[in-house]
């Protein structure tokens, strides 16, 4: 399972300057509005410490982490629900991705025109919020349409999905995103096919200045207030002090511009894995013909399943799963070590795999 989040916000906020860090491009972006009309596309690895560890110990020939694409999509504008702009393109992209990691800017700079003249990233965010929700408004209301007539038929199934449509779009049209709602279990394949836009989960991403790397600032004590009924996570990132950050060679030039900064981790790194655990995924290894592979998973996948992840083929014909814990591998140093402790465990298909397992899976081709 790969993982693909949408940067979003408004023209002028930093998007493709974090951009540029994520995907390591040099290139830079003009700041204009709507500079970005096809959106960029970068495949980032996720920083993973455990990926390095068991290297260490069982000395692969070629190590693969697993990796998240992201999408630099154009700043959206007021209007954009109604086509203004190039907004029906740029819901579009946001449509067609996992995740919405949310620019704010948290910065002044006269020399970086604000598309609305002053600097309020919760108004910013209330903007992109509110087209967002209309589109989605617009796509409950055919859907309602659509229903109606069999619900009042008495159908008894449309009765309940006509229900549960009503009952989002109320949720919706008080301002509050999608995602909030809480909706029963047996009621979400109503409205899963709808890809509403403002039900993807979202990672406030608040670019500030240097001063304001390492406590932030009044702009992020703002944000942070707003999103306080949202099942939402919030960062902070100098956005063009993670730009030179990136433009170092090596870890220990990196490190040692983090230390002057009194920071003792990339805020880069921090985003990777927040992206990575914003749709509740886990991840898991395999080592097979010398190669140490990180693979990506919803938590909760069975074992027949997260080998499904690696081919199909896997899936259909699994017999079983060895696993070995992160931890007790670590603990006695190889495989063999592990088995001989008693620490190699045969799991069937109603396992469930842990986040950190390292699984050798047996299958009938």
């Amino acid at each position: 399972m790969g993982l693909k989040c949408g940067i979003a916000g408004l023209p002028n906020v930093g998007k493709s300057t974090i951009f540029n860090c994520l995907s390591g491009t040099k290139a830079q972006a003009a700041n204009f509005p709507f500079c970005t009309i096809d959106p960029n596309v970068g495949m980032i690895t996720v920083p993973d410490d455990r990926l390095n560890t068991i290297a260490e110990l069982i000395k692969p020939d070629k190590v693969v982490p697993a990796t998240i694409e992201i999408v630099d999509i154009a700043g959206l504008v007021k209007g954009a629900s109604k086509g203004e702009g190039l907004g029906n393109k740029f819901l579009a992209n946001i449509r067609e991705t996992d995740a919405i990691i949310h620019v704010l800017r948290c910065f002044d700079d006269d020399d970086i025109p604000h598309v609305d003249v002053t600097v309020d990233p919760v108004r910013d965010k209330e903007i992109v919020d509110m087209e967002l929700q209309l589109k989605d408004l617009e796509t409950l209301g055919n859907r309602i349409r659509k229903v109606e007539k069999q619900a009042q038929s008495g159908e008894k199934d449309a009765k309940k999905e006509h229900d549960v449509l009503l009952q989002l779009k109320s949720h919706i049209e008080k301002g509050n995103p999608a995602r909030t709602l809480n909706v029963e279990k047996e009621n979400t394949n109503y409205i899963a096919d709808l890809f509403l836009l403002s039900a993807k989960p979202v990672l406030y991403l608040c670019n500030i200045d240097d001063a304001a790397a390492v406590n932030g600032n009044d702009y992020v004590e703002a944000v942070t207030a707003a999103i306080s009924d949202e099942q939402s996570e919030l960062l902070i990132i100098a956005g063009e002090t993670e730009a030179e950050i990136a433009e170092l060679e090596s870890y220990e030039e990196r490190q040692m511009f983090l230390e002057d900064m009194g920071l003792s981790e990339s805020a880069v790194s921090k985003l990777i894995r927040s992206s990575h655990k914003l749709l509740n995924l886990e991840t898991f290894f395999t080592t097979v013909s010398k190669e140490l592979k990180a693979w990506t998973i919803a938590k909760g996948t069975h074992a027949n399943k997260a080998a499904g992840t690696i081919h199909t083929d896997m899936e259909k014909g699994f017999i079983k799963a060895e696993v070995i814990k992160f931890d007790d591998l670590v603990k006695y140093g190889s495989e063999a070590a592990c088995r001989d402790a008693g620490k190699l465990f045969i799991e069937g298909k109603s396992y469930i795999v842990q986040d950190g397992d390292i699984i050798k899976f047996r299958f009938s081709s």
